[in-house]
């Protein structure tokens, strides 16, 4: 059995040592001087429409971007065929689902959990850019992103 023992890490890097995969027989020892705060952001089991979330079940991949958007950028009509989670990192966004007629704010700390297969556009309706992280979840080589044309 291995021992894994910790001591004198940052936060940082002790975060990237949990996330690492661990067998069952694996011990992981954290040095209590280095506490690691967990704040929970959000828990739901629905998107920002009310539709319930549903992984892709097979040949999964997971794409990461960030998103810096200039004050007073509109992004075009569009809509995510798959689940699409976004980070508020800073700014202020406003989405509106165009299906619903739906808007939402969203300011920094904030977790967006897109509307799947409807479609939204979003602006930065504040004087600071919005840096955000976005997650996709959907089949290998799909698009995460479809354009509305008119």
């Amino acid at each position: 059995m291995r021992k894994l023992i910790y001591f004198g890490l940052s936060a940082a890097v002790n975060l990237a040592l949990l996330a690492a995969p661990l067998r069952a027989e694996d011990k992981l020892t954290i040095d209590v001087a280095q506490p690691v705060k967990i704040t929970p952001m959000l828990t739901s089991s629905v998107t920002a429409s009310g539709q319930p979330i549903v992984m892709p079940q097979k040949d999964v991949q997971i794409a990461v971007s960030t998103y810096d958007i200039a004050p007073g950028a509109k992004l075009p009509e569009h809509k995510h065929p798959f689940p699409r989670y976004g980070f508020m990192e800073a700014g202020t966004l406003r989405v509106t689902n165009t299906e619903t007629g739906k808007s939402e704010t969203y300011k920094q700390g904030g977790f967006i959990l897109e509307a799947v297969d409807q479609w939204h556009k979003a602006e930065n309706i504040g004087s600071d850019p919005v840096k955000l992280l976005v997650i996709d979840v959907m089949p290998k080589g799909a698009a995460s992103t479809i354009l509305k044309t008119n």
